[in-house]
């Protein structure tokens, strides 16, 4: 007997009607006390070292309950899942679809006054540029008259001065000449002295 290893159990043979010429059984008649023996331990045996049996039906158990519990663990995520979806397509997409139309129309309104104001704005904004260049433009105009009339004035200024200047520079000359006229008339200093 090994542990593992299934064992025949032994089968002895009787010949029907007991003749010499026959084999007999080795072990005795069928009814005999070590057939029975035999065949008590040929059980005993496979009971204990031969698991197959149990094991195929343990196995042949869970596959049914794994099944079994799979199956209505599957059933139950679908009828949820039937039940999300006939909710969503009943009560959640026409909610839904109502709020998004009411708001769409006063988002479309909103986005409409916003658009206008953000155009009123801009026009106002390139007709203030507007001014501002137009202000810009004349402004500079009136510096560059302002600046030729500055500078004729200047031009003019300047020759006045230089006419005084040299009306001046003619007086000096003139009064150094009546000077040194005068001093020639006088005697000089070296001959007024002893």
């Amino acid at each position: 007997m090994s542990g593992g290893g299934t064992e025949t159990p032994v089968v002895c043979e009787a010949a029907p009607g007991g003749g010499g010429g026959k084999k007999k059984d080795l072990l005795g008649t069928g009814g005999s006390p070590a057939h029975l023996i035999i065949k008590d331990l040929g059980e005993i045996h496979s009971r204990l070292l031969d698991h197959r049996p149990v094991i195929q039906g343990e196995t042949r158990y869970f596959v049914k309950e794994f099944e079994e519990k799979r199956g209505l663990r599957e059933m139950r995520v679908l009828e949820n899942l039937k039940n999300m979806i006939y909710e969503t397509n009943e009560h959640t997409l026409p909610t839904c679809r109502e709020t998004m139309q009411d708001n769409l129309t006063q988002v479309l309104q909103r986005l409409q006054a916003a658009t206008d104001s953000v155009c009123r704005l801009q026009q106002r904004e390139q007709e203030r540029k507007k001014m501002h260049n137009d202000h810009l433009i004349a402004s500079e105009k009136q510096h560059i008259m302002q600046w030729e009339d500055f500078m004729k004035e200047q031009h003019s200024k300047q020759a006045e001065v230089d006419e005084e200047h040299r009306k001046a520079m003619e007086r000096l000359k003139e009064q150094y000449a009546e000077m040194e006229k005068g001093l020639a008339k006088c005697p000089a200093f070296g001959e007024l002295e002893p």
